[in-house]
């Protein structure tokens, strides 16, 4: 992904300030962390994004500090503060994406002892699905990660169900998907005849997608390129992937299908 800066210097000098405040130190003996359990035990999990937070809350953890806010758009973008590192300095476990690499500086600089943990995010439900189980056992909270897991297999299965019953004319219809909007075309039964993005669409790219003829265009909420195949007739629906401020996923693939259930009518 484009953009990915590390603002190291600051993070540094963000540090230092801490461990007047803080008292952090930099030593690796596990032992020396405290108050880093939450409720009854829990771990106490820092999350880069809403996205990573939805994924926690969803295999069991109960204290999840999200660092990132909503409103920034592009997460690698964000210049954390000494409150961030805190958090950090105070964790068991840190979520953060490939695509987030401030992350583990963040953790460098705060003197952390917790694990820093890679999410994939995709909203595929069979990766959500091998990732919320992963980061339960992790946890230790597997019965709440395989609980959530029904939840959520029950809800999508509806969804689906629903948005197959609204095809137009009864046939699954033909759809060019932002790479990372592909599970919300999976989530329609939809038949996806092409992908774009992350990065901006050529020329080429358009005229070789027009020639699919598509009936819905899936962009990214999170990382437009502006209207694609504008003269193509087809319906432009954005998909929005990270979760709101209560960190659930279930929300996401609802407000989904509702989009594509309008969009199809």
């Amino acid at each position: 992904m484009a953009r990915n800066r590390v603002r190291i210097t600051s993070l540094l000098a963000l540090s230092a300030a801490l461990a007047l405040v803080t008292g952090c130190g930099n030593s690796n003996d596990s032992s020396s962390k405290s108050g880093t359990e939450g409720k009854e035990g829990k771990p106490v999990v820092v999350v880069t994004t809403t996205w990573e937070g939805a994924f926690a809350k969803a295999a069991g953890a109960e204290e999840v500090k999200v660092i990132v806010p909503q409103s920034v758009h592009h997460a690698p973008d964000y210049d954390p503060k000494p409150s961030d590192l805190a958090a950090v300095a105070e964790a068991d476990f840190v979520l953060y994406a490939p695509f987030e690499p401030y992350a583990e500086k963040i953790k460098e600089a705060a003197g952390s002892q917790a694990e820093l943990v890679e999410v994939n995010l995709d909203n595929d439900a069979d990766k959500v699905n091998a990732e919320v189980a992963r980061l339960g056992e992790l946890f230790g909270t597997e019965d709440a990660a395989t609980k959530w897991k029904a939840t959520f297999d029950t809800e999508r299965a509806k969804l689906s169900k629903d948005l197959k019953a609204a095809w137009p004319g009864g046939r699954s219809p033909a759809v060019v998907s932002q790479v990372f909007t592909a599970w919300a075309a999976e989530l329609a039964g939809a038949t996806t005849v092409g992908t774009y993005g992350p990065e901006a669409v050529t020329p080429a790219q358009l005229a070789e997608l027009s020639q699919k003829k598509p009936a819905l265009v899936l962009d990214n909420a999170h990382m437009s390129t502006g209207t694609v195949l504008p003269d193509s007739g087809a319906e432009h629906v954005k998909i929005t992937n990270y979760p709101g401020a209560d960190l659930d996923l279930l929300p996401v693939y609802r407000n989904a299908a509702n989009d594509l259930k309008k969009a199809m009518s």
